[in-house]
């Protein structure tokens, strides 16, 4: 179901109470006092940012930078995460909206904070999904742009918790997009289905994955959100009375056979019994799994012994059994699930983990990065981790629909000589690493790169031969006549990266030279056809075929830019006209 928003803690003036919602944070983690302090400077720092901001600025309540920043700061804090993500949470909306500067960030937080939200910045840029619910972007172009994004997001990430604050915000902004225009809020709710509920689930945060994909669901499908929402609330307290009566069966039975165990009806989410409904087109009354328990015990030995007393007290359904422990799911998720005849003769769910198991399906990849201690350092830059982060965004890629193809490059390390850019007009383009803006113009047309006069990266005119990075807005100053200068083929301006741009350019110059590189090549041959004595002997259309060229004009062109050697053109020529092989050092 939909989480409610947590209301920070307020002063009796209406303003948020910074040490009560610091003793909150501390509940659940023991942060140094030296922590502490450089939390309540973020929290300080990203107030004052606030007080700079407009009436008109605010849009729609509760999104400002200061209370976004707490809110983010709050859900990691869940997570478990460090002390310096939390400060990176606190600023990156400040940061994001230019009323702090990274550099001040750097100065009195360090460079590993700042390099966090500039990380974080970056994945910003897969906002450009909104152009995907733009009318004009379907089929296989839609397509394209959520491939492209997501091999954008393989190249950019290189540690977790710039992932783990990206879903953060981005929670926060599903949650406030209530108040949004409905615009806003569809296109809010497209990407994180598309996006970053997948990236939650692959990541094995489980309860953020459900918040996210049940809100998403709720503005993208309302009329079948409430639907599902109205059967569920409905038949809430006779399933409530159903699952009460169920737990006291079932701990009586586990404490008969001396297990110690934690039993809780398990919530049922609505996108998933939609998409359960639509995936094996069943009706509601047909969803096992609405009624559901969830049992908690201390090691793997006691979830099989459970599962034994579950069968035991309840008849199992056939091919209703799922063993994740044996199995585990692509991203680490371990439980038994089982499906039963329960009491009163209805069916309910079974799962059964242990308590760390529970934790790793609640908080995932959380459960495994941890950025604390006198090894944060060396567990930060840690060869395994970066791999066995690898690995978890690869399985995300491939399992939201990524080509077999790009997963292969990946693994052989293309992807990490690739940047990912875009267009003024939000869409992704795919360049080797070290391309330039003239590069991308070349790629997105040909005409665009003949006319190019400039560039502006970001909004900042800078030169052609400025190489790109993942992120940049690249926008192209075109001029009315197509007019390359011959500069940008010389290697030492750097100027040209990829040999598809530099060969458009070539042909370009071989084309307007035409005329004088045909004349040219005719001179050349007839004085070399002269010295030889083979120009009344040879029958010059049948040469240029003999040599694969399409025409004799395109075989004196040829000659006339030496892309055809003489010495290529003599062997053919004496072989045709007069049946002998010569060397004749001529070129």
């Amino acid at each position: 179901m939909v989480k409610i928003r947590e209301h920070h803690p307020l002063e009796e003036k209406g303003k948020i109470d910074i040490e009560a919602w610091l003793s909150s944070i501390q509940e659940k983690q023991a942060f140094s006092a030296e922590q502490v302090d450089q939390l309540r400077e973020a929290c300080q720092l990203s107030f004052y940012a606030e007080q700079d901001r407009t009436d008109s600025d605010k849009r729609w309540a509760d999104t400002s930078c200061f209370h976004t920043g707490l809110e983010m700061a709050t859900i990691l804090n869940e997570l478990d995460q460090d002390a310096e993500t939390l400060v990176g949470a606190i600023l990156y909306r400040a940061v994001r909206e230019e009323r702090l500067p990274l550099a001040k960030v750097e100065q009195q937080f360090g460079a590993s904070v700042a390099k966090l939200i500039e990380g974080v910045l970056r994945m910003a840029s897969v906002s450009a999904l909104q152009t995907l619910s733009d009318e004009r972007v379907l089929g296989r172009a839609a397509e394209v742009q959520v491939e492209n994004l997501r091999k954008m997001l393989v190249a950019i990430i290189d540690d977790v918790r710039v992932a783990l604050v990206k879903i953060a915000e981005r929670t926060c902004a599903i949650r406030a997009a209530k108040n949004a225009p409905d615009a806003k809020r569809r296109r809010v709710a497209h990407e994180i289905m598309s996006v970053y509920a997948p990236l939650a689930h692959r990541l094995g945060i489980g309860h953020l994955k459900w918040e996210l994909e049940d809100v998403a669901f709720r503005y993208l499908e309302p009329d079948a959100y409430k639907h599902i929402a109205r059967l569920l609330d409905e038949r809430r307290l006779d399933r409530e009375h159903f699952i009460a009566h169920a737990r006291e069966q079932l701990g009586e039975a586990l404490s008969a056979a001396g297990i110690e165990a934690e039993i809780s009806g398990r919530a049922k989410h609505i996108y998933s019994i939609w998409r359960k409904m639509r995936a094996k087109g069943i009706g509601f009354s047909q969803v096992y799994d609405i009624r559901a328990l969830r049992v908690l015990v201390p090691g793997v030995q006691e979830c099989y012994t459970a599962l034994g007393i579950v069968h035991g007290l309840w008849r199992n359904i056939p091919n209703e059994f799922d063993d994740y422990i044996a199995s585990p799911k692509e991203n680490g998720y371990r439980s038994l699930h089982t499906a039963v005849i329960g009491p009163e003769g209805k069916v309910m769910e079974v799962q059964i983990r242990s308590f760390d198991m529970h934790k790793e399906a609640e908080f995932g990849v959380c459960a495994h990065w941890q950025y604390k201690g006198a090894d944060k350092a060396s567990q930060h830059d840690s060869y395994d981790a970066k791999i066995e982060w690898l690995r978890q965004v690869l399985a995300w890629h491939e399992e939201t629909g990524g080509s077999l193809e790009l997963v292969q490059e990946i693994k052989s390390d293309i992807v990490q000589d690739r940047i990912y850019v875009f267009t003024p007009e939000g869409h992704v383009v795919d360049l080797p690493s070290g391309a330039t803006a003239l590069d991308f113009a070349y790629h997105i047309h040909t005409g665009v790169g003949h006319r190019c006069r400039g560039c502006r990266i970001n909004g900042r005119v800078v030169p052609l031969y400025q190489p790109l990075q993942t992120g940049d807005q690249v926008e192209i100053i075109t001029g009315k006549r197509e007019a390359p200068s011959r500069d940008w083929l010389t290697s030492g301006l750097n100027y040209l990266h990829t040999a598809r741009a530099r060969s458009r350019v070539q042909h370009w110059f071989r084309q307007q030279a035409m005329d004088e590189n045909i004349e040219s090549g005719r001179v050349i041959l007839d004085r070399a056809f002269q010295r030889l004595a083979l120009s009344t002997q040879l029958d010059l259309e049948l040469l240029a075929q003999k040599l694969e060229q399409k025409s004799l004009n395109e075989l004196y062109a040829a000659v006339g830019t030496g892309e055809l050697s003489m010495t290529a053109v003599l062997n053919a020529a004496m072989q045709s006209g007069v049946g002998q092989q010569v060397d004749l050092p001529l070129d």
